[in-house]
């Protein structure tokens, strides 16, 4: 039996119109009222509504209620044998994984997104095709500045001020270099103060063991372990991505067939990159469900 993983994206797959698909479903309606209950606004509304949909305050909660109903979905299907997301994803593999039930979850999310929305002063840029090596080195001599996410041997993203970063576009040689549009240095020791808040909230929650192993972002070595996946958690804002040694630890893990529950097709994309011989499905709306 071919072992398979789950993997849900995080801010920066989402597009306008995603989960509109999902409204006549009953399972859908149902989360969909609750989440109006919990965040105050329509997820449904702020999906059709593309400005809005871009800032992070709607972003994060918008994708996990989106990814994790089409993941209850799926699970009438099959069951996952590990799972992981990226940044924010991570929040729905941790549902999937029967770590905190729903509602926890979206609350989790939606103070995430807040602390995140309201930082400043930070910036994010993208690198593709760079040379790793030159990268390294000039981010190991200039201050503030970090590699953020570790995506793919072909792309990765670098975070802090924004002196620094554009430090650090000017002396590395890459294919092509695009600055994000987010406001804070996300994922970088920037964020220590936001991390430290977060922490606070996650202090009150309580992580069940995982009913399937967990990769997690700052640690991508597989786990089950209620503690270690909420330290793992606290720590996540203010440390780098590392997904490129995550679609390795699945190819480790006997995983031979990855599945990317969300919008668009980025995380199916970086794991090509890394591993080609894994097997790539999509599930994008309810039109990818199987029947």
């Amino acid at each position: 039996m071919t072992k398979t993983a789950w993997v849900f994206p995080g801010q920066g797959s989402q597009q306008q119109g995603m989960g509109t698909d999902l409204l006549h479903l009953p399972l859908a309606k149902d989360k969909l009222a609750q989440a109006e209950e919990i965040l105050g606004w329509s997820v449904s509304d702020i999906c059709q509504n593309d400005e809005e949909l871009a800032r992070t305050l709607y972003t994060q909660p918008c994708l996990y209620v989106v990814e994790s109903i089409l993941a209850d979905m799926m699970r009438v299907h099959e069951q996952p044998d590990l799972v992981a997301g990226h940044s924010l994803g991570e929040y729905t593999a941790l549902y999937v994984a029967k770590v905190f039930d729903w509602s926890t979850g979206l609350q989790l999310v939606k103070y995430r997104a807040s602390l995140m929305e309201n930082a400043a002063g930070g910036m994010m840029a993208a690198l593709i095709d760079c040379d790793r090596e030159q990268l390294e080195k000039v981010i190991a001599e200039i201050p503030n500045v970090v590699l953020a996410n570790d995506n793919s041997p072909t792309q990765v993203v670098i975070s802090g001020t924004p002196e620094a970063v554009q430090t650090v576009m000017s002396k590395v040689k890459a294919k092509r270099a695009l600055p994000l549009k987010v406001s804070g240095a996300f994922h970088s020791p920037l964020m220590a103060d936001a991390a430290a808040e977060f922490q606070e909230v996650l202090k009150l929650v309580e992580f069940q063991q995982a009913f399937v192993p967990v990769l997690s972002n700052v640690e991508p070595v597989p786990t089950v372990d209620a503690n270690l996946l909420k330290q793992r958690l606290i720590q996540q804002i203010s440390s780098p991505v590392r997904w490129r040694e995550t679609s390795l630890a699945l190819l480790e893990n006997a995983v031979k067939r990855v599945v990317e529950i969300g919008p668009r097709n980025v995380l199916t994309g970086l794991a090509k990159r890394t591993c080609p011989d894994f097997i790539l499905e999509n599930v994008r709306s309810a039109a990818d469900l199987p029947a």
